[in-house]
């Protein structure tokens, strides 16, 4: 059992039913109220994110998960086909609800980070940050500035992000994949 101040980001926990992963945990302890946990939690089999409240009276149990790392290989009709880096043979997939909003960014051959709860994968992780390719681009315009606005591109997995003026077709741009936004220009084209 764990105790709700025992919280902390990067814990896994049973609770009611479901496993979630917690993001956030801060310790409140207001006047003359009792004190509570309040967390920031990602269901893992759905990848929702919700906020709750932990009390002293909330029974919580820690959830026995295995992180493991595996290479995405392709998607096919939804389904997100993966292996072991090590064992090309040990394929397995997830459904794209499994895989969320994570799969705007997934690219051929990305090592990515997969839960294992009671013996099956249940959903994956991306690195925060991801290397991918503008495709699609709308032209510069003179007097483009490093500051002062955005366009929006389409980036090699279909994924569109909005990026600085100066970025161009072919550029190879880093983005943050746990909240969808351009984070810098790693090689212009």
């Amino acid at each position: 059992m764990v105790s709700y101040n025992e919280l902390r980001p990067g814990m896994v926990i049973e609770y009611q039913g479901g496993v979630y992963a917690v993001l956030e945990a801060q310790f409140l302890r207001m006047q003359q109220r009792k004190p509570v946990m309040k967390t920031k939690l990602r269901d893992i089999f759905s990848g929702k994110v919700k906020e709750l409240s932990f009390q002293p009276s909330d029974q919580l149990e820690e959830a026995q998960i295995t992180r493991v790392e595996k290479r995405f290989i392709y998607e096919n009709r939804g389904e997100y086909w993966f292996d072991d880096p090590n064992n090309p043979r040990d394929r397995f997939s997830l459904s794209a609800d499994q895989v969320g909003e994570s799969a705007r960014f997934l690219k051929k051959n990305t090592i990515v980070t997969a839960f294992m709860y009671k013996d099956g994968i249940v959903s994956i992780e991306l690195p925060i940050k991801v290397d991918l390719e503008v495709v699609e681009a709308p032209p510069g315009i003179k007097g483009d500035t490093a500051s002062g606005g955005g366009k929006p591109v389409t980036l090699e997995t279909g994924a569109k992000i909005n990026v600085p003026f100066f970025v161009g077709e072919g550029d190879i741009v880093r983005v943050n994949t746990q909240t969808g936004e351009y984070t810098e220009r790693v090689e212009k084209a």
